[in-house]
């Protein structure tokens, strides 16, 4: 019996000091990407490659010329790839092609946005902007691509390389799922840029982060003459607060938000119909189920009371609702650490809970994900405003850090899980 518990203390102690070892070279192999990050060649090229997909924003799935500059620069790193996925999707693969498979995700799409910023690479493409940064993250992953393939011999694994279209509104992320982007994947990380902390210090937070959102449309029916669709539609608006401040938790965050009406064009006379439209979001599946519900009840019967006639799209083919953003508690925990080695403990916050919402979701939906925030707020660059903004102005030097922290995260998560596989 005594033998026995000395060979068990003697194997924790081993496990232990193997342990020790494997966290020196994570944390090693981190400081050593950062620093090759920042040196200024690499740095360059890194602003470069950004600036050219700043310069030529491209919409949903329209992302042709972006797509065509990632192939261009795998090609050059000798890094393989599938193209087309998802229409103008890249997927690239770096390490041995076996297990275990780790995936690191950029969303490529822009938004149809005048850039009001006057600088030497402002959008050349009237009414279209990256104002959410997506040149930023797509940049970021080809630096981690160009850490990860110089590094390629200590992979213990593989790495997907994940160039997404279409983020914003079009559900790109399903697509992509959808055509296999993330089969055989045990895990994935992702980044977005966050205009609201500096440069040089990221957020995140565990479970749930990002809202999940729907859209709707309805048209409010009315005759032209007595029966006044502006008058349902008025109605209609108010009894929509009502759901969330007289049927809802409190404690629990939902939204139901009418940001948009149309009705008629003349001041004296009654249109005959009135469109509205707007966003719901909350936490929870059930949640959603129960504000799809009550809006559509809401907009039927307040037309009824009006004698009109309402309808509600929700737009689930053209505008698929977004799941929640829900980060696992490990893949959490592992990339915060890796932050914390890279930028030091005082430079990695836990964000708060966001109404905002992200087709990542779709990923966290079906394996362990992690999603972060990367600041890029540097007062004296006036780079302030927030995204979605005409005046989004991004300090460039997070472009070393999140290629750095993409590839650390990625180092980590084979080295700790080839030893379980």
């Amino acid at each position: 019996m005594g033998n026995c518990i000395w060979i068990l203390l003697i194997f924790i102690w081993i496990r232990h000091l193997s342990g020790l070892e494997l966290e020196t070279e994570t944390g090693q192999l981190s400081r050593e990407v950062l620093r090759k990050a920042r040196e200024p060649e690499f740095f360059e090229w890194l602003k470069r490659v950004r600036r050219r997909i700043h310069e030529y924003p491209e919409l949903a799935f329209e992302e042709y010329l972006t797509s065509q500059l990632i192939r261009s620069e795998l090609d050059s790193l000798g890094i393989q790839y599938t193209w087309p996925v998802a229409k103008t999707g890249v997927i690239g693969t770096i390490g041995s092609g076996s297990q275990p498979w780790f995936a690191l995700r950029a969303d490529m799409d822009a938004l149809p946005i005048q850039e009001m910023v006057e600088w030497e690479n402002k959008s050349k493409i009237d009414g279209k902007m990256h104002a959410c940064g997506h040149d930023v993250h797509v940049t970021m992953l080809l630096g981690a691509a160009k850490l990860l393939q110089e590094q390629r011999k200590h992979l213990k694994g593989t790495v997907k390389l994940i160039f997404q279209p279409a983020e914003e509104g079009r559900a790109g992320a399903y697509a992509m799922i959808q055509e296999g982007a993330i089969d055989n994947v045990q895990a994935i990380f992702g980044l977005h840029i966050a205009p609201q902390i500096p440069t040089g210090t990221i957020d995140s937070r565990p479970g749930p982060i990002l809202a999940s959102a729907g859209r709707f449309l309805a048209v409010v029916q009315g005759n032209g003459k007595t029966k006044d669709p502006i008058l349902a539609a008025s109605s209609i608006v108010l009894a929509l607060q009502q759901i969330i401040s007289r049927e809802t938790d409190p404690l629990e965050s939902r939204v139901v938000t009418v940001t948009l009406v149309k009705g008629g064009h003349q001041g004296d006379e009654i249109p005959e119909s009135v469109t509205l439209g707007g966003t719901f979001r909350c936490f929870t599946s059930e949640g959603m189920s129960f504000l799809k519900r009550r809006i559509q009840e809401v907009i039927e019967l307040q037309s009824g009371v009006h004698q009109c006639k309402g309808a509600v799209d929700f737009m689930e083919v053209e505008r698929r609702h977004y799941p929640p953003t829900v980060n696992d508690n490990e893949m959490y925990k592992l990339a915060k650490g890796v932050g914390v080695k890279l930028l030091g403990k005082t430079n990695v916050a836990k964000a708060p809970l966001s109404m905002g919402a992200e087709d990542f979701g779709f990923y966290s939906q079906r394996i362990p994900a992690a999603f972060f925030s990367i600041g890029v707020m540097n007062k004296t660059l006036t780079s302030t405003w927030l995204l979605h903004s005409p005046y989004l102005f991004v300090d460039e030097e997070v472009l070393p850090i999140g290629a750095a922290f993409h590839a650390a995260v990625a180092f980590s998560y084979l080295n700790d899980n080839a030893q379980i596989m």
